[in-house]
């Protein structure tokens, strides 16, 4: 049965439609209201930057989230914001892409989720980083 969104799923979601944002760390969420199955959801960039810790030099990447939905779905502003809080800070890719995780599953308790940071050349090696939590359900 179709369950639209209701006023009540909405509320507490600070970020979308204002204009007057700014970068942060929460990762706001909605109910799921189809958790009477699985599904899959993807959410990408391309615009994704940090820092190098060691030398403050640009890093840019394109993180690729999958996720099969628990009772909560990131709401992708909030994600964009949270993407943004990274842009001045210093982490290795490793340690961004498993705090990425990390912070995604504490929001959303998913059935199975998994990001991915395919991050850009530099000095001639690129990094592509998979981290996952969860067991991937067969659709």
């Amino acid at each position: 049965m179709f369950m639209a969104t209701q006023p009540q799923d909405i509320q507490g979601l600070s970020h979308l439609g204002n204009t007057q944002n700014k970068p942060q760390q929460t990762l706001e969420t909605f109910p799921n209201r189809n958790t009477g199955r699985n599904y899959f959801v993807e959410l990408t960039t391309d615009e994704f930057t940090c820092l190098c810790p060691a030398t403050g030099q640009p890093d840019f990447a394109k993180i690729t989230i999958n996720y099969v939905p628990g009772p909560r779905i990131v709401e992708s502003k909030s994600l964009k914001l949270y993407f943004w809080s990274y842009r001045q800070q210093g982490v290795f890719h490793e340690h961004l892409t498993n705090k990425i995780l990390d912070d995604l599953v504490a929001a959303l308790d998913p059935v199975w989720c998994q990001v991915t940071g395919a991050y850009g050349v530099r000095g001639g090696i690129g990094i592509t980083v998979r981290a996952e939590h969860g067991k991937k359900p067969t659709l």
